[in-house]
């Protein structure tokens, strides 16, 4: 008897949502408060305008917080802006998924060999009639017995109405493993323009800031390069979590079309074996009476 799909309760996928939102969220909380300012530089506040060189400028950042921020990786990606935040959720909800689509394709739960093998040979042997072996499609559930069910149910009936059966299960079955796919391919479009937004906001937010100094109170070229430092984190995260989706998405892909065509093949067998024209599919009970 074969496992049921994989399909994990929709509460639990929301529950850690929520708890990766708040750890994202308390962790941008606690940045912000040590993070340096926007500028990147401390700025005197005396009311004199003062001149700061390069050598003054790097000296001005604190360099245990440059070492904190190379050694902890949550900071340096929190940088980025709130937009790491949606990215970080589908990067989670895709580690979600695709765990769930590993074990749900694997071809043990899809075309279970020992039943299939065994139920077409029974057919071929009459040693079941339509009942039994409608009990058996059902006590299994897998993709391929709710296709073998589709063809049972249409016992010796003409081989193009039995054929029409397989194709619209199939058809069906193909669609119930292609869940989800959709949403693997949709994280693997939405993360680089989630990355792209993010960047052009960092661009706007440092050069706001550049305006908004005056002049002779910092570097503007130190200024650019921090700003466009920071702005491209966001593209650099959702690239990280776009290829290995789409990745995932163009294997599962493949895998579903490989089963769908394995599940086709046998369903034309049990067109073969079931269909009127072959005279295999009367039960033997009927045979007997004859």
């Amino acid at each position: 008897m074969a496992i049921p799909a994989f399909s994990p309760p929709r509460f639990l996928f929301m529950a850690l949502t929520l708890a990766g939102l708040t750890l994202v969220l308390s962790a941008s909380a606690t940045l912000g408060q040590d993070r340096l300012p926007a500028n990147g530089f401390e700025v005197p506040t005396a009311s004199a305008p003062v001149v700061v060189t390069d050598a003054d400028a790097v000296a001005a950042v604190p360099r245990s917080s440059l070492s904190d921020h190379s050694r902890r990786l949550l900071p340096v990606l929190m940088g980025g802006g709130p937009l790491m935040i949606p990215i970080a959720v589908c990067s989670f909800i895709l580690v979600v998924f695709v765990f769930e689509r590993f074990i749900s394709l694997r071809k043990g739960r899809v075309i279970p060999g020992p039943f299939t093998k065994r139920f077409i040979e029974q057919l071929r042997e009459k040693e079941l009639d339509q009942s039994s072996a409608v009990v058996l499609c059902d006590r299994d559930g897998s993709p391929a017995a709710k296709v073998f069910k589709a063809g049972i149910e249409r016992w010796g009936r003409p081989a193009i109405e039995v054929e029409q059966a397989i194709l619209d299960a199939g058809e069906r079955a193909s669609n119930g493993l292609r869940k989800y796919l959709r949403l693997i391919n949709g994280i693997a479009t939405v993360c680089p323009l989630l990355g792209l937004l993010g960047t052009v906001l960092g661009m706007i937010q440092a050069f706001d800031s550049i305006a908004s100094v005056g002049p002779g109170v910092a570097d503007p070229k130190a200024l650019i390069a921090t700003g466009i430092s920071q702005a491209l984190l966001t593209t650099a995260a959702g690239m990280t979590v776009a290829i290995p989706a789409l990745i995932s998405y163009l294997f599962f892909s493949s895998r579903v079309d490989k089963h769908v065509m394995e599940i086709d093949a046998l369903g034309m067998k049990i067109v073969n074996l079931v269909s009127a024209e072959t005279g295999i599919g009367k039960p033997r009970s009927s045979k007997k009476a004859a």
